[in-house]
């Protein structure tokens, strides 16, 4: 079948019939029916459900441009040969359909997920969509018929999902199933917008939808988020909350399972003894002047990362990690030069030396810091430098006394705690799990970066409640010593409490938050 193919975006014309015999799409093809083997097997795509779609990897054409290959629809998805694989253009249209096979064979037909899997690939330059119909992806939407979303935490596997670790809490959205799967299309598209970190979206009922960059990375998460499903359906059978920290008992509407009976849980209400008393879902802390003395951030974080900078990126500078922060600060850089921002010195090409470019970074990088900058190129390098020091026992997080016993407290009440700093979430990882009270993060639930957004901008903590499963921002308690990321907050919908601690600015006169001075008294 000649076809017209966009190579470098110069269409081909019927020379395409070469291309489509070439070895890239033979490998392609045949690496698809092996993988729907696999997968049968897993209980993914049996009774010719499910879908595979893979991109030809080809170094001399731009990902967007790359040829599609995708499993057909109605098919025994074990039995497939590499030549029952459809090829589809960039823009959807198929150049290649499968030749008829006999009775008791269907007529071919291309998948009926066609539509979603483009709209992966158009949101999310995927490389592989996989289409599961594995039953612990469709049990786990039917827990809570209600809930739009998955999520659990504190599970190794959520670490082979891209862009999470352990402590993380991963978020996958629940999108309702129709009779027909092109019906779907809408709203996995808006599911895929409103949550840009997740890889993959649960149809109730139904089964689930997970991309990744190649195909490795998109079986990996898939095996990884199957994993996760059985392991919330198995925890959940033991009466147990995969979605806290802990996993303890689940907490009911109307109590905590294993609780005493005079304790009980409504949504926004505690109840202890008949006495009444309202708390929050989520409680998100501050770090600096909140849980931790901003003397121990001004006067022991900053001047390590200062006094180290060189050191680390002399010792690390041919790292991927490393060029990585090199690469932001330049572009930092360059733009406060344009803007004229005191302290910024042209950094040298890498031609003329790595001597010369790491002292132009130092030269930057003790501005930045002298300045308190909150820009994700600094507080990344900085993260990674505090990591080396915490590592070698050089450095000891700091918190409160009184932050341990309360995180412990809300902990076992159920509420989940997240950290929100101008911190790197690296950073915060590194003090709460090395404090001067031990490791704290086993109570917390996540963690929020400026990558959020600014914490004095209201649309950040928008962010954060969308975030962190709840259904009115006001179910959101956060604790800051500053008076504008107050403000910023309860624009939002939150509720917020400023920390007067020793050390802490000024706070201008009426207002209008409560204040506390412990945790204590919260």
């Amino acid at each position: 079948m000649a076809a017209s193919i966009a190579v470098n975006g110069v269409k081909v014309g019927t020379t395409a019939q070469a291309y489509l015999e070439s070895k890239p799409v033979k490998e392609t093809r045949a690496l698809i029916a092996e993988l729907c083997r696999q997968f049968y097997r897993l209980g993914w795509v049996s009774g010719t459900g499910g879908s595979i779609t893979i991109k030809v990897h080809d170094d001399s054409i731009p990902k967007p441009q790359q040829l599609i290959l995708m499993s057909p629809s109605g098919v025994q998805k074990e039995r497939m040969e590499p030549d029952d694989m459809y090829v589809i253009s960039p823009n959807g249209s198929v150049l290649y359909a499968p030749s008829p096979k006999p009775y008791p064979h269907k007529p071919p037909k291309c998948s009926d997920c066609a539509p979603l899997f483009m709209k992966a690939y158009e949101m999310r330059n995927a490389g592989a969509v996989i289409h599961s119909h594995g039953m612990e992806s469709c049990l786990v939407t039917m827990i809570n018929p209600l809930s739009k979303e998955f999520r659990i935490t504190h599970m190794e596997m959520i670490k082979g999902i891209q862009g999470h670790g352990y402590y993380d809490e991963l978020v996958v959205p629940i999108i309702e199933n129709t009779a027909h799967e092109r019906e779907l299309t809408d709203s996995l598209a808006k599911a895929i917008e409103s949550y840009p970190k997740a890889t993959a979206v649960l149809v109730r009922n139904h089964g689930i939808y997970i991309w990744g960059d190649s195909w490795i990375s998109a079986k990996t998460q898939a095996e990884c988020y199957h994993y996760l499903f059985d392991a919330a359906m198995k925890l959940h059978q033991m009466g147990l909350d995969w979605s806290t920290p802990n996993h303890g008992p689940i907490r009911q509407d109307r109590g905590l399972v294993g609780a005493s009976r005079n304790v009980s849980v409504k949504a926004g209400s505690l109840t202890s003894n008949n006495e009444p008393g309202p708390f929050p879902r989520c409680i998100v802390l501050d770090i600096e002047g909140t849980t931790t003395p901003i003397s121990f951030v001004a006067d022991v974080l900053f001047p390590y990362a200062c006094d180290n900078v060189g050191k680390h990126l002399a010792a690390t500078y041919d790292t991927a990690e490393t060029q990585d922060d090199i690469r932001l600060l330049c572009a930092q850089v360059q733009e406060d030069l344009e803007q004229g921002v005191v302290g910024a010195v042209p950094i040298p090409s890498p031609d003329e030396g790595k001597e010369e470019v790491i002292a132009a970074l130092v030269a930057n990088v003790e501005a930045m810091i002298r300045a308190d900058r909150k820009i994700t190129s600094l507080k990344q390098l900085q993260g990674h430098i505090w990591r080396t020091g915490f590592q070698n026992n050089e450095l000891e997080g700091v918190v409160y006394d009184d932050v341990p016993e309360a995180l412990e407290k809300w902990h076992a009440l159920g509420i989940k705690v997240y950290i929100y700093s101008s911190g790197s979430r690296l950073a915060q990882r590194l003090i709460f799990g090395n404090t001067n009270y031990g490791d704290l993060r086993k109570y917390l639930s996540g963690f929020f970066d400026t990558a959020v957004g600014n914490k004095r901008e209201t649309r950040s903590y928008v962010e954060i409640s969308e975030s962190v499963g709840v259904d009115n921002p006001s179910e959101i308690l956060f604790v800051t010593d500053v008076y504008q990321e107050a403000i910023a907050a309860k624009s939002a919908g939150l509720e917020a409490i400023i920390s007067i601690r020793p050390g802490n600015g000024p706070l201008p006169e009426n207002h209008g938050f409560k204040t506390v001075k412990s945790f204590s008294e919260i």
